[in-house]
């Protein structure tokens, strides 16, 4: 395939894709169906599992515009394939948005979509146009002439719309006929979770490559005469997929569930002609105008507000409970200007899936919303595209395992070629050289390890749902078993959600007066301190009771006012453009605030514009940041010690708010004052003063993050609040310990004289030490620090963005040691994220999602902290509402890793066992028999490790991480060495028997057998060497599950499980019965022969031998041998230069050797540069030095 000719489509979104362009060839067709004849259908089949292959051997490459069927393949990691057919839909524009003529001709019955390459029924009007458009992952896609290519269209937001046009060109509606028209582009407004048939279903599930293994294993089995044994697999084939089919139906179901009760309900829509038309919400398309009712409703759709205002739950969008105010999209000046966008627009917009809780007209008019977005092209519609479609995680595991199977694979034709050596020069027939060597193919290959490593990430996932953990990801449990870097959220994660008002301190006339901790005072009644406080907020009145932003609820209330809704019964108090009303119970002053602009993360700060009742100017009030308030005052009314007393409260922990007013011309009317943008009403402000707000530590968040930095788990702390009130609050959870520097990382951009710099501030307790920096010891993929004294960067922001763009080389220097990240935007989490996943850190974000969802979303594993079980934000969602359930989600994904390795080992062991045992038996032209078969590879390879990945997690959460690579020594050593020995007493057993004097003298029949009729498996099975090499091998399973499903660290004690500890003693109890005393029925079942009971005895003593091997193996060199020589060879190998590691005594050269622990780089790139930062003198800066970027090679600058 020519890779030139191939077109981008979703470029630069997660979802790209290259697409290909195909047309039906009939002669390849043809070619591939008598193949698929001659094949018995396997051809069919390979082109199936192969899509690509399947285009290219019945189609012929075209270009995307003539193209029948397309190829697509993601451009991410996993390249997968899909194939498309393309349709064609007959409209009379090419586009959703082209303004054209349209009648409408659903009723009529008429045809307007069919298959490309196939004759429409419907002739069509002659100005009607061909649209080609395909569908996949429920997301269409139209052709464009103008880019010759296809694209998707999300909705209003593809015209590049401004907030001005919204009002001039969109408030008015659509008519019905072109309301219509765009409805054959967008479809119907519905998240559609289609219930897919069960028969469909089952042909999905069965052409998967594990089900057409079973079954030709089965067929295989069967014309081996091994009928039992055959129906067994087909018996437990049928139920692993009956179990899939139900999973699958139940999951379809429950997403069903979730979007149905909001998809459909009953909306008024406005039409061109200002008639309002009900409707089912169904019908919506971009460019509709609906109405939103005063009790409010649940939003079926994306929409912008063009008229009043709402109060949102938007919950399931952020996880943050706490109402928020939308309000309409501004008509005028600059920021009307602006590109209509839903992420920079949110307060604005009303998306899909929140509840609106009321809205507030204005001025005896509805309040109305623009429709932007519908179906999966929302918010909510891309949660439920994100569970049906969910992006493969780049696991390790499953990639090893995949190689393993291919090695087992190899292994299989070795058997083979050996079988058919073998049995063709003992002269066997040619049936018995067949099925013998594809017997050995269906035994070493492990068809179940898919299923079984499912169904222990499924038990993880029940066991995370107890503890209040849900997710929505299944294939990120394991991952978050890796993580080794969390992001916290400061406000709501680490600190309580609520904040306890400490005092104001007043500004007046440049000064800063005493602080006051009394607000109520009549002194204040009427100050515009006061006034800020009580009018400069988000609060609404919901059913008598005040609902917001916690912080705004505790200020408001400090103030004493009352807050009022507009009432009809009130036309003198309330004016019709005023949305609330506060005042002062005694003092009276009625307030009313007539225009609001929500908080913005971006900005830091809110501003309200209030007229008091009866006065003819209007007031504004701000509050934010700090240093976002100050940039916007007067400087003479700042005071000169404003920096000073700030730092006082923030060293001390304190959340610092600043207010500020002004007092707008008398002269400006309402209208007047309505065309001002943002940006001119937030200017030349009078700075009031700071409100100091003491945020509390929540109980659990000290000790949890003390457990994770025993755990060699490192933290991080991204907040939007002020720098120090970070680095105190850092402190204060010991994030940061005591005796560790903090350096504040000051950056600014260039400019005409100077370029860019970064200023190095010690910030405070700056303490010496002997060395400049930590002595470093990597030992079993973890971190441990040495010395005694560390260090901490700390960063604002705009001095991230800074050192981001104007010190690219620097900043993987500065992101290893960086704990704290002050006023940061939601973008900026995002980008800190991918800059540590960028320096192969396993990231997770843990935050309360109101402004972290791109965070969220972005790391490896997103913790969002929220009472519902599926949300927007994250992947995990904890209704516990601190950073306890980080802890429980690591110690339960380790444990799900390590069941993982477990499982995989198990198996892997228990196909060479059975392959081994079988290559044996084969010597002397034997096998094993049917019931043999089912008790080995059906009872235990399915009961043990089913049951085995019930391990509870551990409740402590250690320092040592689990084994994330398969090709690692410990694992590789550990299935490597139960191998040997295995195969060791499997040949002590098979070569002993055989030299036993009863050995020529004893006929091998069962115990008190009396028949005389020998069938042919019978002659096949029944001798001494299958009769001992079925107890071994059958031993041999269970000790190696038993050794394998070892507890501790990571998991509870295996006898604690007591699923896989009763089906151990049934089995253990079953066969030493069995051997020790026969029974005749089982005898004659399993094809045993009768066998002296010395010999019963002496099995028994091998099998104690080998149980004795196997466990000091694995416990003695592989977790405590193994463990101790790596770190005391890495610990050489860091403190040793190379010389003296080559001319250091042999015994360690050759253990190092042995071991893999050679002195060497580490694999990860942040490892690699902490010891590469162990050879800097100049690193940290001193303090008051200053780097510049004027040269790659940063200069540094003496203070």
């Amino acid at each position: 395939m020519n890779t030139r000719q191939a077109k981008v489509i979703n470029q630069g979104q997660e979802d790209e894709m290259e697409v290909w362009g195909y047309r039906p060839c009939w002669w390849k067709i043809l070619l591939v169906g008598v193949g698929a004849v001659c094949s018995g259908g396997l051809l069919l089949l390979l082109l199936y599992w192969l899509p690509q292959w399947g285009v290219k051997a019945t189609c012929t490459h075209s270009s995307l515009k003539e193209a029948q069927r397309l190829l697509l393949r993601t451009t991410d990691d996993f390249r997968r394939w899909f194939r498309i057919k393309v349709r064609v839909i007959l409209a009379p524009g090419k586009t959703p948005f082209d303004d054209v003529e349209f009648t409408s001709c659903l009723q009529k019955g008429e045809l307007y979509h069919r298959e490309c390459g196939v004759q429409s029924k419907r002739l069509g009007r002659e100005r009607d146009a061909q649209v080609h458009y395909f569908t996949h992952h429920n997301i269409k896609y139209y052709w464009n002439e103008e880019t010759q290519n296809f694209e998707a269209y999300k909705g209003l937001e593809d015209t590049n719309v401004s907030c001005a046009d919204i009002h001039t060109n969109h408030s008015c509606g659509l008519t019905r006929a072109l309301q219509e028209y765009r409805a054959l582009f967008f479809g119907k407004n519905l998240i559609d979770v289609k219930m897919p048939p069960l028969f469909k279903i089952f042909i999905n599930e069965v052409l998967n490559p594990f089900y057409i293994f079973q079954l030709f294993a089965v067929i295989v089995w069967c014309l081996e005469k091994h009928y039992e044994f055959g129906l067994s697999m087909l018996l437990v084939s049928s139920v692993l997929l009956a179990f899939s089919l139900y999973t699958v139906r139940k999951h379809h179901v429950r997403l069903r569930d979730m979007v149905l009760a909001h998809s459909m309900l009953q909306v008024f829509v406005c039409r061109r002609n200002e008639d309002v038309e009900q409707m089912m919400s169904t019908e919506l398309v971009p460019g509709d105008v609906i109405t939103i009712p005063t009790n409010g409703m649940m939003m079926p759709c994306e929409a912008v507000l063009i008229r009043g205002a709402c109060t949102v739950d938007e919950s399931m969008l952020t996880g943050e409970s706490a109402p928020v105010t939308k309000t309409s999209v501004p008509s005028s000046g600059e920021e009307a200007d602006r590109i209509y966008n839903t992420e920079e627009h949110k307060q604005h917009t009303l998306f899909c899936g929140s509840h609106v809780i009321q809205s507030r007209p204005g001025a005896d008019e509805l309040v109305k919303v623009v429709v932007v977005r519908t179906g999966f092209s929302t918010e909510k519609g891309q949660l439920v595209h994100s569970i049906l479609h969910p992006k493969p995680t780049d696991f390790k595991l499953h990639r090893d395992a995949m190689h393993f199977m291919m090695c087992m694979g190899g292994l299989a034709v070795i058997g083979c070629i050996y079988s058919v050596v073998l049995h063709v020069t003992r002269g066997a027939a040619p049936e018995i050289v067949i099925f013998a060597s594809l017997g050995i193919v269906t035994i070493a290959v492990t068809p179940i390890l898919p299923v079984a490593l499912t169904a222990g990430l499924l038990n993880a996932q029940r066991r995370m749902k107890r503890v209040g953990i849900f997710c929505t990801s299944p294939q990120r449990i394991n991952i978050s078993g890796q993580l080794n870097l969390i992001c916290f959220d400061k406000t709501g994660t680490l600190t309580e959600d609520s904040l306890n008002l400490w005092g104001i301190q007043r500004a007046k006339d440049g000064m800063f007066s005493s602080p006051e901790t009394e607000v109520t005072t009549e002194t204040l009644a009427k100050t515009s301190f006061v006034a800020c406080m009580a009018t400069c907020h988000s609060l609404v009145r919901i059913e008598d009771k005040l609902c917001g932003d916690p912080l705004d609820l505790k200020v408001f209330n400090a103030t004493g006012w009352i807050l009022e809704e507009p009432a009809e019964e009130q036309p003198a108090l309330h004016d019709d453009n005023i949305s609330t009303v506060v005042k002062h119970p005694q003092k009276g002053g009625e307030l009313g605030i007539v225009l609001h602009f929500p908080f913005s993360s971006t900005l830091q700060r809110m501003s309200v514009v209030v007229r008091q009742l009866g006065q003819k100017h209007f007031d504004v009030y701000l509050k934010g940041a700090p240093e976002t308030v100050v940039n916007l005052c007067k400087p003479h009314t700042v005071p000169q010690s404003f920096t000073e007393t700030l730092e006082t409260y923030t060293r001390q922990g304190f959340r610092v708010i600043a207010l500020a007013h002004h007092q707008l011309e008398s002269i400006l009317s309402w209208p007047e004052v309505q065309n001002l943008s943002r940006e001119q009403l937030e200017t030349n402000m009078d700075f009031l003063g700071l409100i100091v707000m003491q945020n509390k530590i929540k109980e659990q968040t000290t000790g949890v993050l003390l457990d994770l930095r025993q755990a060699n788990i490192r933290t991080l702390m991204v907040t939007g609040d002020n720098m120090l009130t970070a680095i105190s609050v850092a402190r204060d959870c010991v994030m940061v310990q005591a005796h560790e520097n903090v350096i504040i990382a000051d950056a600014v951009p260039p400019n005409d004289e100077n370029p860019a710099s970064i200023t190095w501030r010690y910030s405070d307790n700056h303490v010496v030490r002997n060395e400049k920096t930590p002595r470093v010891i990597f030992a079993d993929e973890g971190m441990q620090e040495e010395d005694t004294v560390g260090y901490h960067f700390a960063v604002s922001g705009p001095a991230f963005a800074v050192i981001n763009e104007h010190f690219p080389q620097l900043l993987p220097k500065f992101l290893l040691r960086a704990t704290v990240f002050a006023r940061m935007t939601p973008d900026q989490k995002t980008q800190l994220v991918q800059g540590l996943q960028s320096m192969d850190y396993i990231v997770g974000m843990c935050g309360d999602g109101a402004n972290d969802c791109g965070a969220l979303k972005k790391a490896h594993v997103g913790i969002s902290l929220s009472e519902l079980e599926a949300s927007v934000a994250s992947p995990f969602t904890s209704a516990i509402p601190n950073i306890s359930c980080v802890t429980n989600l690591i110690k339960k994904g380790r444990a799900a890793l390590v069941t993982s390795f477990c499982v995989f080992k198990f198996l892997a062991l228990s196909s060479i066992i059975v392959t081994c045992g079988m290559l044996l038996l084969y010597w002397v032209l034997s096998s094993f028999g049917s019931f043999q078969f089912i008790c080995m590879a059906i009872g235990m390879s399915l009961c043990l490790p089913f049951t085995m990945s019930m391990n509870p997690a551990r409740k402590k959460l250690v320092q040592r991480t689990p084994p994330t690579n398969l090709k690692s020594g410990p694992v590789v050593f550990s299935v490597l060495s139960q191998m040997l020995n295995c195969l060791l007493f499997q040949l002590l057993t098979f070569f002993l028997v055989q030299q036993q004097s009863w050995y020529d003298t004893l006929e091998p029949v069962s115990c008190n057998e009396t028949s005389t009729v020998v069938e042919f498996e019978e002659v096949y099975v029944k001798n001494f060497e299958n009769t001992s090499m079925f107890y071994v091998t059958s031993f041999q399973y269970l000790i190696v599950a038993i050794v394998y499903s070892k507890g501790k660290p990571f998991r509870q004690p295996s006898y604690k499980n007591w699923p896989f500890v009763l089906t151990c003693a049934f089995l253990y109890v079953f066969y030493l019965f069995t051997m020790l005393h026969p029974l005749p029925a089982i005898d004659n079942a399993l094809l045993i022969v009768c066998i002296p009971y010395d010999w019963r005895i002496t099995l028994l003593m091998i099998v104690m031998a080998h149980t004795v091997v196997a466990f000091t193996l694995e416990v003695l060199i592989v977790d405590t041998l193994w463990k101790i020589v790596q770190l005391k060879l890495a610990t050489k190998a860091l403190t040793a230069n190379t010389t003296q590691m080559v001319n250091g005594p042999w015994g360690w050269n050759f253990l190092s050797w042995m071991l893999c622990c050679k002195k060497r780089s580490p694999k990860t790139k942040y490892k690699l540069l902490t010891l590469k930062l162990q050879e800097l003198t100049d690193w940290p800066p001193a303090p008051s030095t200053i780097t510049y970027a004027s040269t790659p090679q940063y200069l540094i600058a003496d203070p």
